[in-house]
Parts: structure tokens; sequence; C-alpha cells
């Protein structure tokens, strides 16, 4: 897909670097990609939103399938899909700029700001949540197998709150952790002052990260307090149809998963990654620097929000009825952002097959 005039002067709008050629992708690269993406074409199920940026231009930005099955809505660049775990980014850019405010510091230990939680979190730190080493123990574990009604982030503290133990002792081991990040997001609005709430978190990132970065769409999604334009609903495929799975008992949890954008938004999060915008050099380094190895594949180690491997920084987020992904070769200037509102299948493979087309060479390492 060629990009029209409005993709290219998003791209202006949005780029943070310079041009060091030609962006535009060939006729076989569009028919390439399309080709890749053909499960998601169909005008009877759901769907998916594409972006591919090169030094802040759009190679390709397009949406394919639908977003509301019942409604016959398509899938468009403005649509807002529930990002489940690409949220952790957001989380953790919250904490550096608190940190950087002078409001904490990532060696706090939890405690000082969670004071409820049992001794065994005592050596816990701000640094053990961001890279998911704090050992704490998984809440949906902890939770009723038969609930139903939505947890949130303060429920998660509460959860925790019964735990007496953890699964290691905090640095020692790695275990991705749900949990850390929706402490994080408690922390973040108590440092900050706007609340020790879902709501404090909320309006931290629309004030210091959304507001100020023009994602005017983007947001941490509340019932009752926000809505969600241009919504994507999730599905899953069950029994030969695709039913709407849309949410579940853990989909209010904001910390870990609960932030809804675009690719049109996603787009000005990526250049601001590149300069100080947001945050200064230093925090971008220790975000996107490894500080623990994983058990994961394709993982070389996990950062802050961040999985890295090699010169790729990636992130998942899976939760019922999406899949997403956002995969970025920094020293390139090129990132590939797939965002799609169904249960499977998972889209990073399919991101690094799209980004080998616009890449000299094989982009996995």
């Amino acid at each position: 897909m060629r990009p029209s005039a409005f993709s290219l002067l998003l791209g202006a709008a949005i780029g943070g670097c310079a041009s060091v050629g030609p962006s535009s992708p060939s006729s076989s690269q569009s028919s390439s990609t399309d080709a890749l993406m053909h499960d998601y074409a169909h005008d009877d199920g759901p769907g998916a939103a594409l972006l591919v940026l090169r030094d802040g231009t759009p190679l390709v930005r397009r949406g394919y399938g639908l977003a509301d099955l019942e409604a016959r809505v398509a899938v468009t660049p403005h649509t807002n899909f529930r990002l489940a775990s690409v949220t952790k980014q957001f989380t953790a850019t919250a904490i550096l700029l608190l940190a950087e405010d002078g409001k904490l510091g990532l060696d706090d230990p939890v405690r000082k700001w969670l004071p409820s939680l049992p001794a065994a979190a005592d050596p816990i730190t701000l640094r053990h949540l961001l890279t998911h080493t704090s050992g704490l123990i998984d809440y949906e574990d902890v939770m009723a197998p038969d609930a139903r009604e939505q947890v949130h982030d303060i429920d998660v503290l509460h959860l925790l709150e019964t735990q007496h133990k953890l699964y290691f002792a905090p640095g020692t081991g790695y275990r991705y952790s749900n949990s850390g990040y929706a402490l994080l997001a408690l922390i973040v609005g108590k440092a900050s002052g706007r609340g020790f709430s879902g709501d404090g978190f909320a309006s931290f990132l629309r004030e210091r990260i959304f507001q100020p970065l023009g994602m005017t769409n983007t947001v941490a999604f509340e019932p009752g307090i926000s809505t969600v334009a241009n919504r994507a609903y999730g599905y899953s495929h069950i029994d030969g149809t695709w039913q709407r799975t849309d949410q579940s008992s853990t989909s209010a949890v904001l910390g870990d998963g609960g932030v809804y954008s675009s690719i049109d938004d996603l787009a000005k999060w990526d250049a601001a990654l590149y300069d100080d915008r947001l945050l200064s050099a230093a925090s971008r380094k220790l975000a996107f620097a490894s500080h623990t190895k994983t058990d994961e594949p394709d993982v070389d180690g996990y950062g802050y929000g961040w999985r890295i491997h090699g010169e790729v920084l990636w992130h998942s987020g899976e939760t019922v009825g999406f899949r997403n992904v956002i995969v970025r070769w920094p020293q390139r200037h090129l990132t590939v952002i797939l965002l799609t509102n169904r249960n499977d299948p998972e889209p990073y493979r399919l991101a690094l097959k799209i980004a080998a087309q616009y890449l000299p060479e094989s982009p996995a390492r």
C-alpha cells in the first residue's frame, strides 16, 4: 500500500528522525504484506490494524476485517484495541517520569508505598516490580476459580495482602508478573498525589503521557468513568463461529493491561521513544536496557516494560479476545505494530515476517 497524502502528513507530524532514503514501499512489498495479512482481511470476522513505520513515516497503515461484528464496523487506523500487556511500557514510563520528578526512587521498597503488603514483601523494590524479578505471587492464582466480578488494581493489592510467601527471593529469579504492574499502577497514583485508585493512574497517563504526545483517543479504560472511541471488541473462535469474548474478570486491572489505543496514536508513542519529548535519555536507556535474563523464547532480557532480543525491542499483549504486538528496531528506525481483536493466533511471528520485507536482512536478531 503506497502511503496516501494523509499518511505522509501523519509521518511528518510524528517522525523524530531524519529520513535516510525513499520510504514508499514497492508494489511487491505491498502485495506481500497484504498476502501475509490475508487471514485478517475477511469482511465477516474480527480483524487487525497494521502499521509499519520507517524514519517516522508510515509505509503501511491500514485496517483489515471488522472491529465490531454485530454492528459490522470495519477496522481502521483509528480503531482502538485493548493493548493488554503492551500497556506495561506505559506503566513503566509513568514510574520513570515520577523518578525524574523526584517523587519516588526506583530502589524504594514497595512497602514504602504499599505498607499493607505482608512482611514477605520487605525486600522487594520498584526495580524488581519493573523487571518481573520480585517473586510476587500471581494474583490470578489467588482469585477464586469461579470469580465473575471484575478485579481492579486495588483488589490485586488486597489479594496479595493475604500472601505471606514469594515464589523466590527478590532479585534471584525471573517470573513474568502481572501482580507487579498492578501494584506499580497504584504507586503511580499515590506518588503523583492523584489518588490511591485506578483513576489516579489513569489520569496520570492521560495528563503526563497521552495528552502531551497528542494520543487523544488513548485511554486507560474504566467502565462508567471513561469511554473508548472507535472501539474494537474482542472475539474468540468457539464451536466454529466467532463469539464476543471482550471482557474477563481481570479486564479492569489497569497497570498490567488496561490501556486502549490505535495504530495512529501508537505512531506518536513510537516517535517519542527516539528523543527527549517525554523521557530523558537516561530514563530511556534504563527502559531499553536488559536488567535480567528470562526463560522466554525470543527474549535475551527484560527492560522496563520491554522484551529485548538482540537489537530488537518488543512486547506482546494477550487477553481474552485480543492479541497484539509492537516490535521496534530502533537502530534502523523501523517499527511494526500489529493489533488484533481475536483470541488467536499470536502476532509476533507475523510481525517479524512483515518487517523482513522492509529490512535489508533478517530482523530476527
